[in-house]
C-alpha cells in the first residue's frame, strides 16, 4: 500500500512577508522582469526601505510622547534622552499575549498614550498662563473663556480657526499614536527573540539609573513621568470629587449670616465706597526690577498727590486664589470670605445666598450698590449673587472707541463712565460700587494713554490711540518687551485711578484698591508667589483710624515686610472693622 504525500516547502521556501514581497508576485530572483535584466530583489530592498523609516518614525513618535514632560520648564534635549519604564513594560506585555489579545491592547494603548499626549500638552498650557496643572474635573469650563478671549484678541474667525485646527490636531495624534503602537506590537512579535534580549537589556539598564541616579542634562535617565502622571491624575479627580463636600462644609459657617442689618459697617455710614480691581496687579509690579522703578515711581507720586489733596493711604498684600487668570475667582474670594480657587467652588458659591461684602452694603439699605464692568460683554446672572443693584456692563458705558486687544473700554473712560452714570449724579443717596479696571489684561498691547478727563468724549478720540499703540504679535515676540508693556499697561491703569480720587474724591471717598492675581508666568517667571497689593484711600481720619490694629504701610506702595493675609481674610475684617 503506497501512500501518495505532497511535499511541503520549508520555512527558508516561505513567501517573504507582505511588506517585503516583490509587487505583481514576480519572482525575487528575477525582479519581476521576464528577461531578468533587472537586479535580484531592487524593489523588495525600496519597500524595506520604507517600512524600516515607518517603523523608525512609529518609534519616534511612542517614545516622544512617552518622555515627553507637562512643564515648559522641563522641555530641553535631555528630557527625550531618558528610558522610559512604561516602554519596557509594554513590550514585555505585548511579548505575553494572544494574538486577538495583543492587538486589542495595542489599540488600547495607543488611544491612552494619545490621551496622555494631549493631556501633556494641556497642562503645558496651564502651567505657562496659570502656573498650574490642568484639572480634568474642574477646568473644562475655561476652554469657553478661552475662546472668548482669541475672539477678542484675535477676531472671530481667527478664533474659529484656532479651535478648528486644535481640535484636528487633537484626533491626528490619538489616531497617529493608535497606528504607531499597533505597528511597533507587529514589529515587536516578528523579532520576538531580538525583542526580548532588548526589553531584558533595557530593563536592567532603568534599574541601574534608578538606583544610582544618572542624570543627563539635569534629567533623570531612568524615566517613569508618564505613569506618575497617571498616578497623579488619578489622585485629583479624587480630589476634585471631595472638595465640593469640603466646600459645602465651610460655606455652612458665616459668622455675619446673622448680623442684623443695622449693625452692619456703621462705621462707614453716608460715605462712598468703591472697591476697584486693577488686573492682574501683582507683587511683581512692585518688586520685579524689570518693571518695580516705573511702577514704584507712580504709587509714590500718587501718595505724594493724594496727600497733597487731603487724602491718607495704608497698603499690605493679599494672597490671590488664582494667578495668570480666573479673575473671577478672586473677585468671589474677596467678597464672600471663602477660598473660590476652582470653578466647581465658583459655581457652587453663586448660586447660594452667602453674605458678600456687596451684598452687605445692599442689605443695610443705606446704600445704591452698583458695578462697573467693562469686561463683561454678555448676560452676568452672577450680578445677582454679589447683591448690587444695576451692572453696567461694556454696553452701557457709552464707549464708541476701539478695543484695546481683550480690554474693550480703557480704564480712564471706564472710571470717566462711572462718574457720569452714578458719582456725579445730584441728589443722590451714597455709593457702593465694584469697579472691574481691565487695560492692564493680557496681551498688554496696545496701552492707552492718559488724557485730559474733558476730553474723552464718547471714547472716539482713542482710534489714533489705538492705531499707534505696539501690536500684540510683535510684543509677544520679545520676553523683555512683554515685561516691559506688562509694566506700562499697570502704569496707566494706576494713574487713571489715582488722578479720578484727586479730580473728583471728597471727604466721602473711601476708595479699597488691589490687583486680582499676578500676571502670567512669561511675566513673573515664577518669582513672587500669588500676592497682590491692597490699598485703602481716604480723606476722612476716621476711616483709616478704625483699621489701625491692622499693621498696614502708609502710603500706596507695601514694602516687602508689609502684612501678608489670604484674601479669602479679608471680608471678615473689614466687616469687624467697619462694624459697630
Amino acid at each position: 500500500m503506497s501512500i501518495r504525500t505532497t511535499a511541503q516547502p520549508s520555512r527558508a521556501d516561505a513567501p517573504p512577508p507582505e511588506e517585503d514581497r516583490p509587487p505583481g508576485g514576480g519572482a525575487s530572483g528575477s525582479g519581476g522582469a521576464p528577461d531578468g535584466s533587472r537586479r535580484p530583489g531592487w524593489r523588495r530592498t525600496g519597500r524595506s526601505g520604507r517600512g524600516r523609516v515607518r517603523h523608525g518614525l512609529a518609534a519616534a513618535l511612542v517614545l516622544g510622547a512617552l518622555l515627553l514632560p507637562d512643564d515648559p520648564a522641563r522641555l530641553s534635549p535631555g528630557a527625550f534622552t531618558r528610558i522610559p519604564v512604561e516602554a519596557i513594560c509594554g513590550v514585555a506585555l505585548l511579548l505575553v499575549l494572544r494574538a486577538g489579545a495583543r492587538r486589542t491592547a495595542a489599540v488600547l494603548a495607543g488611544v491612552l498614550l494619545g490621551l496622555l499626549t494631549v493631556l501633556k500638552f494641556l497642562d503645558m498650557g496651564f502651567r505657562s498662563v496659570f502656573a498650574r496643572p490642568f484639572d480634568l474635573v474642574l477646568d473644562w469650563v475655561l476652554f469657553d473663556d478661552a475662546e472668548a478671549f482669541l475672539g477678542d484678541s484675535v477676531g472671530r474667525a481667527g478664533a474659529v480657526g484656532v479651535v478648528a485646527g486644535v481640535v484636528l490636531l487633537a484626533v491626528a495624534v490619538l489616531v497617529l499614536m493608535a497606528l504607531s503602537v499597533v505597528r511597533l506590537s507587529r514589529l515587536v512579535v516578528r523579532h520576538s527573540a531580538a525583542a526580548t534580549r532588548a526589553t531584558l537589556a533595557a530593563g536592567t539598564a532603568w534599574v541601574l539609573c534608578a538606583a544610582l541616579g544618572v542624570q543627563i542634562a539635569g534629567a533623570e535617565v531612568a524615566s517613569s513621568d508618564t505613569a506618575g502622571l497617571v498616578q497623579s491624575r488619578a489622585r485629583q479627580v479624587r480630589a476634585g470629587i471631595a472638595d465640593r463636600k469640603a466646600f459645602a462644609e465651610e460655606s455652612a459657617v458665616d459668622a455675619f449670616r446673622g448680623v442684623p442689618s443695622d449693625r452692619l459697617l456703621t462705621g462707614l455710614r453716608g460715605k462712598d465706597v468703591l472697591f476697584v480691581f486693577i488686573e492682574s496687579y501683582g507683587r511683581n509690579a512692585i518688586q520685579d526690577p524689570d518693571t518695580a522703578p516705573r511702577v514704584g515711581a507712580v504709587l509714590a507720586d500718587g501718595s505724594r498727590r493724594l496727600r497733597a489733596a487731603g487724602f491718607s493711604s495704608r497698603s499690605a498684600f493679599l494672597s490671590s486664589p488664582t494667578t495668570g487668570g480666573g479673575s473671577w475667582l478672586a473677585h468671589s474670594t474677596f467678597a464672600s470670605g471663602l477660598w473660590i480657587h476652582n470653578q466647581q467652588r465658583y459655581r457652587d458659591l453663586t448660586s447660594s445666598d452667602r453674605l458678600t461684602l456687596t451684598s452687605a452694603f445692599r442689605r443695610t439699605g443705606a446704600w445704591r450698590t452698583v458695578g462697573i464692568m467693562p469686561g463683561v460683554t454678555r448676560a452676568w446672572p452672577e450680578g445677582r449673587f454679589y447683591g448690587l443693584d444695576h451692572v453696567h456692563d461694556s454696553r452701557e458705558l457709552g464707549y464708541r472707541g476701539p478695543k484695546f486687544s481683550w480690554s474693550p473700554v480703557p480704564d480712564q473712560f471706564t472710571l470717566a463712565a462711572f462718574r457720569r452714570l452714578e458719582h456725579g449724579k445730584p441728589g443722590r443717596p451714597p455709593l457702593m460700587a465694584e469697579i472691574i479696571l481691565t487695560s492692564s489684561h493680557n496681551p498688554w498691547a496696545p496701552v492707552p494713554r492718559l488724557m485730559g478727563w474733558d476730553d474723552l468724549g464718547d471714547g472716539s478720540v482713542y482710534d489714533a490711540v489705538e492705531a499707534a499703540g505696539k501690536d500684540p504679535a510683535d510684543v509677544w515676540r520679545d520676553p523683555d518687551l512683554v515685561r516691559a508693556e506688562y509694566g506700562r499697561s499697570i502704569e496707566y491703569s494706576l494713574n487713571s485711578l489715582i488722578s479720578y480720587v484727586t479730580e473728583y474724591g471728597d471727604d466721602d471717598t473711601v476708595l479699597v484698591f488691589l490687583g486680582d492675581h499676578q500676571p502670567v508666568p512669561a511675566v513673573t517667571r515664577d518669582r513672587y508667589g500669588r500676592d497682590v497689593p491692597v490699598s485703602i484711600v481716604a480723606r476722612d481720619p476716621a476711616v483709616l483710624d478704625r483699621v489701625s490694629g491692622w499693621g498696614w504701610q502708609e502710603g500706596l506702595k507695601p514694602g516687602p515686610d508689609a502684612p501678608v493675609w489670604r484674601m479669602d481674610a479679608f471680608r471678615d475684617r473689614f466687616l469687624t472693622a467697619y462694624g459697630p
